[in-house]
């Protein structure tokens, strides 16, 4: 069976099966009760995990000992938190998810700005943290490589503001939902996760912890249907009375399949695309119907032209900051634009269908969209230069102005 992580990409629409296999080769029938860190290890296998970026520390070293023995899941070491946070967030953007694996308060702390450049760009990753002993939390005890206060909480705190789940393993007994929970929300809504681990609790067994795990299913896609028909109709009417549409892609389509559903959109209206300066990179560069960056007064050469010009604007994951509007300078009107989010739709500033994942309806409408390749044709009569012709070589060059 694929990884969910490669099933997702290939529908936002299943019920997505994780596997049942292990790194340690054992069938589904062969079930045997393990520690806290090999079910960790092996549900990051399941999710398509295959290497995690990991710096060592006290509050981890157990923690690390139990997911090597996974021989599917391959350790990184890196010199520091910071760069071990990055590193994930790169194989995130190619695997479709990523972890991270870093020990208490000197650790955790310094691997947060990574944290932040992940939830800002759509990234499943898994933050693993070794944590303090399990009796500190209630003994009002002061821990190393801490901010030097008895409160043990303010890790989680922090990590709180930047992951879509934040859950601080303390009792064996919850361990299986808490893992559970901060994986399945990580991969539903596409947003970095964060599980804290006792140090005393990563190589101690349960009954709940079995290699291989029992498959759980998540529903990946939270489309409804009605919606989503009702948003492609409303979207395809203003486009049958269109001429010169525009696609324009921004940062929030780098996740998971968003940027194949949106090629499969752009080879279906067959229009000129173009993306935000914060978007570069989602569209091929050298395809024909890239016309550049849209970026106000320093676009590429005539797209700020044809965008603006354009009678519909299809703007796809894009995220309208001080940054991608030039000081928020840009003239694109809302009422010309069919705004697609990730979860939500608005057709030229007005109706706005929600609870539709924007890969879903990118591939609906790439099955109902009309063709429309004028702005393309303009682009390029505003861009392409030519020769002059032979017979006019020899005419003289005008005189400047004023010079009599």
């Amino acid at each position: 069976m694929d990884t969910l992580a490669e099933e997702a990409s290939k529908s936002g629409m299943e019920n997505i099966a994780i596997s049942s296999s292990s790194g340690n080769g054992q069938s589904s029938g062969c079930r045997r009760c393990v520690s806290l860190g090999k079910f960790l290890a092996g549900r990051l296998v399941e999710i398509g995990v295959s290497h995690a970026f990991a710096v060592p520390g006290d509050f981890n070293l157990t923690l690390l000992d139990e997911l090597l023995t996974n021989t599917d899941l391959k350790m990184i070491w890196t010199t520091n938190e910071l760069n071990a946070g990055y590193a994930a967030d790169g194989f995130c953007r190619r695997q479709g998810v990523g972890a991270a694996v870093v020990t208490y308060g000197v650790g955790g702390l310094s691997l947060i700005n990574a944290v932040a450049g992940c939830y800002s760009e759509d990234l499943p990753v898994i933050l693993i943290s070794g944590g303090p002993n399990s009796n500190d939390f209630a003994a009002n005890h002061t821990i190393h490589h801490t901010i030097g206060l008895p409160d043990l909480g303010e890790q989680y705190r922090a990590f709180k503001e930047f992951t879509c789940a934040a859950v601080v393993i303390q009792h064996l007994s919850e361990a299986h939902h808490q893992i559970d929970y901060a994986i399945s929300e990580a991969l539903r809504r596409q947003k970095p996760a964060y599980i804290e681990v006792c140090c005393n609790l990563a190589g101690l067994t349960d009954p709940s912890f079995i290699d291989p795990p029992i498959p759980f299913a998540i529903n990946i896609s939270h489309t409804n249907e009605q919606s989503l028909k009702a948003a492609v109709d409303a979207a395809v009417q203003v486009l049958d009375k269109s001429i010169k549409p525009v696609l324009l892609a921004g940062p929030r389509l780098r996740p998971r399949g968003r940027r194949e559903a949106f090629l499969e959109l752009a080879k279906a209206l067959q229009c000129g695309v173009a993306t935000t300066a914060d978007g570069k990179g989602i569209f091929p560069e050298d395809d024909e119907q890239y016309i550049g960056y849209y970026w106000g007064g320093i676009s590429s050469e005539g797209t700020c032209e044809t965008v603006e010009a354009a009678d519909v604007v299809i703007a796809i994951g894009c995220v309208w900051t001080d940054y991608s509007t030039m000081g928020y300078s840009l003239l694109l009107q809302p009422t010309k634009v069919i705004s697609v989010g990730p979860d939500r739709v608005t057709v030229k500033g007005g109706e706005t269908f929600g609870c539709i994942d924007c890969e879903v309806f990118m591939r609906a409408l790439a099955n109902a969209a009309p063709t429309r390749r004028a702005s393309l044709r303009n682009h390029r009569r505003m861009t392409e230069t030519y020769e002059q012709p032979a017979a006019f070589a020899h005419w003289p060059a005008p005189a400047p102005a004023g010079s009599g």
